[in-house]
């Protein structure tokens, strides 16, 4: 198995990089030895993008996903592209407008977890809407929880990541907010993202990426909310104000 360096964990805000091809699996999937490309997971989608070759010619990327583990992420190219030379270098530039919605509506997320703090049982994160499944039987208004939600983004509080020992999240386990899904163990460590000052607001595992404070959220709204079952809500977060 070949392991990258996930450079986006330390600097979600890397647009460009440089890798160096380790292999090229029998699907025509690149791994490098380091990367700012996110892998598909956690309900976040992988980077696209091109790589740039020293002759200036590009190695489109249609998909980034998970290999046999985590460690190990694999850069899905569009069909017809040149397949580099293994131990060749290559300028990584992953759509940065498209991630950065991605790492605002990422963040969105966690503060909905916040506002409704109930046991999550299904995510995704959209470029431009995002849903969040609690297990919920009591009815909400979409209105008040968009406020709350504003408050909670105005507020500006910074968001960042740090990590701790698997005991410790044992000895914690309110911070795991999913109801189904545990975080990947076996590495001794976890990463925690936390929002406000101490993480006074919240502190949940998550391997996304993030903005670095709430306001870089911008407006959002909760545009549905959605009966999946008698005690499923779904919630759909979308970018801008609440319509009138």
């Amino acid at each position: 198995m070949q392991e990258t360096l996930p450079l986006f964990l330390d600097d979600p805000y890397l647009s460009t990089a440089e890798g160096r091809v380790a292999a090229v699996n029998d699907r025509g999937g690149i791994l490098l030895d380091r990367t700012c490309f996110y892998a598909t997971s956690g309900g976040q989608p992988g980077d696209i993008g091109f790589f740039e070759r020293e002759d200036g010619s590009r190695i489109e990327i249609a998909a980034t996903v998970n290999g046999q583990s985590k460690a190990e992420i694999v850069h899905v190219p569009s069909n017809e592209q040149a397949v580099p030379e293994i131990g060749e270098t290559l300028a990584l530039h992953i759509d940065w407008p498209r991630r950065y919605k991605l790492m605002r509506m990422h963040s969105a997320c966690h503060l909905l977890t916040v506002v409704c703090p109930f046991p999550i049982t299904g995510a995704s994160v959209g470029e431009d809407e995002s849903r969040v499944d609690f297990d919920m039987s009591e009815a909400i208004d979409k209105a008040s929880v968009s406020e709350k939600l504003m408050e909670l983004v105005e507020g500006n509080h910074p968001i960042f990541a740090k990590w701790i020992d698997e005991a410790e999240l044992a000895a914690n386990p309110g911070l795991v907010k999913s109801k189904n899904v545990r975080p990947p163990s076996g590495s001794g460590r976890i990463r925690l993202v936390c929002i406000g000052d101490e993480a006074g607001v919240d502190s949940q595992p998550c391997g996304g990426t993030h903005v670095s404070e709430t306001a870089e959220i911008g407006a959002i709204h909760i545009g549905k909310i959605e009966k999946k079952g008698r005690e499923n809500r779904r919630f759909r977060i979308r970018f801008g104000e609440l319509p009138g």
